[in-house]
């Protein structure tokens, strides 16, 4: 992994098939050690920092825990943790921080944020979650389906939502790296940005992989291999974008129809969480306001044996692990 030492990861687009695939083999490998017990502490008294603006379960646990299982000690900062931003520049903080720690992750808002502190900062930086990409995610969701169907070159892959938010960005571009033959099913007006589906269809042409956008569920849905939701309303947005957001999606919910259409041997995933019953505050508050126990995906379909979301949640760990190792690891 000597190619990949010292580079940051800020978005699939930098990075090749080829070292897609790598990170992906060095997961695999990463978590048979940690399924076998195996203690493997290669970056041993190398620190690495958190910037989290956007509170997190997944990717704050996988980088905190994935750090310390490769021997590093981990800061992390939280919304209110630093002056970045507010008293201090974003350029400064890159600064302060890559003569202190030999990594940084950050996981906000602005794409630009993260830029800056790759550029200034001198250390490796890590893309936990922008508005515009989530690329830590796609590898574990790669992971995943590599774990179920053993590639993914050629596997039928269909986005259902807002396909223009940071995963359906992120999903299609590593689709179209991978070889995928990627579906976004959504209203016209939710597809992603235009000039990043030409780039993407652009990449599939050299990859063998297919980009398509439709408002049709059948045939989003029928001979998926993966169907792939997330939720409507991202974190931040102000309420009034529930009730329009739920209006112009609810049709693109994915429930039993949308599976039996994809077929029995097909899977469903999700990034987390999800709104799929009422037993957390904002599920209730959205089926006392809309009525309604469901969003972007029953419970039927969340809990069925067809759904991997937790196996995928765990591959964050290992995902994680692979990039930090690569990227960190000694000439």
């Amino acid at each position: 992994m000597k190619n990949l030492t010292g580079r940051s990861f800020i978005t699939l687009l930098d990075y090749t098939t080829e070292e897609i695939q790598k990170l992906l083999n060095l997961a695999g490998e990463l978590k048979a050690k940690k399924r076998a017990g195996v203690s493997f502490e290669p970056l041993k008294g190398k620190n690495i920092v958190l910037l989290f603006e956007k509170d997190s379960t997944r990717t704050r646990c996988a980088f905190q825990a994935g750090g310390n299982d490769l021997g590093m000690n981990v800061t992390y900062l939280g919304p209110t943790g630093s002056q970045m931003g507010k008293k201090e520049s974003i350029k400064d903080t890159a600064r302060v921080l890559g003569r202190m720690y030999e990594g940084i992750e950050y996981r906000g808002y602005k794409q630009e944020t993260v830029e800056i502190l790759a550029q200034y900062s001198g250390v490796p930086v890590w893309n936990g979650l922008t508005d515009l990409y989530h690329p830590t995610q796609i590898l574990a969701d790669f992971l995943t389906i590599i774990e179920k169907f053993g590639q993914l070159k050629g596997i039928n892959f269909s986005y259902f939502g807002d396909a223009r938010n940071n995963m359906g960005n992120s999903l299609m571009i590593g689709a179209a790296k991978m070889g995928m033959n990627f579906t976004a099913v959504a209203p016209k007006e939710l597809w992603p940005d235009s000039s990043l589906v030409e780039k993407c269809k652009d990449i599939a042409k050299t990859s063998g992989g297919k980009i398509t956008l439709t408002e049709d569920v059948n045939e989003g849905a029928k001979s998926a291999d993966v169907i792939y939701t997330d939720v409507w309303v991202s974190m931040g947005e102000p309420e009034h974008v529930w009730k329009e957001r739920i209006e112009k999606l609810f049709p693109y919910q994915v429930n039993d129809n949308v599976m039996k259409l994809a077929g029995k041997d097909s899977i469903f995933m999700h990034c987390l969480p999800a709104f799929h019953n009422r037993k957390t505050i904002m599920g209730e508050d959205i089926y006392q306001k809309f009525n309604l126990d469901a969003l972007e995906v029953t419970e039927n379909v969340f809990e069925s044996d067809q759904s991997v979301v937790f196996e995928e949640a765990e591959n964050r760990l290992h995902t994680i692990k692979a990039i930090m190792y690569a990227t960190l690891g000694e000439e």
